[in-house]
């Protein structure tokens, strides 16, 4: 390999290397919320998993499968696989919908007991829909 090659390897290595840091860091407030969070049975055993996602001056960034925009009814069969061929008005559904929302509620009352947060944003975890098969196109 000659020179050239040999700095353009490792400027190209320091950019991957500094990208991969950029993506993966977790700052320690978001670490330690979100550690509080898997301390709770409730949040930790719930087939989706809440995280923080960051904090910025206060205001807590929260990921949600569910937003007023898209109907909750093919996310709640994702999360409980056994409902899919269970009615939206079926009495297991009803109950698999309020336990989405008790534990929703437990997460933001969870982030909202800390000082540092003054706020909670929920933002919808368009990756988690995707990788689970529905389509975002209308969002």
């Amino acid at each position: 390999m000659d020179q050239g090659t040999k700095i353009y390897a490792s400027v190209l290595g320091f950019i991957c290397l500094g990208l991969a840091i950029l993506f993966l860091y977790e700052p320690s407030n978001v670490r330690t919320m979100n550690k509080q969070l898997q301390s709770i049975a409730e949040i930790k055993n719930f087939p989706y998993q809440f995280k923080v996602l960051r904090i910025t001056n206060g205001v807590a960034t929260l990921n949600s499968p569910i937003s007023t925009e898209l109907p909750c009814g093919k996310v709640i069969q994702i999360i409980f696989p056994s409902l899919k061929n269970k009615s939206l008005l079926s009495e297991e559904y009803q109950k698999a919908q309020k336990q989405l929302a008790m534990v929703q509620t437990q997460v933001e009352n969870t982030v909202k007991s800390n000082p540092e947060i003054v706020k909670i944003i929920w933002e919808l975890d368009r990756s988690w829909l995707i990788q689970n098969g529905i389509s975002l196109n209308n969002l």
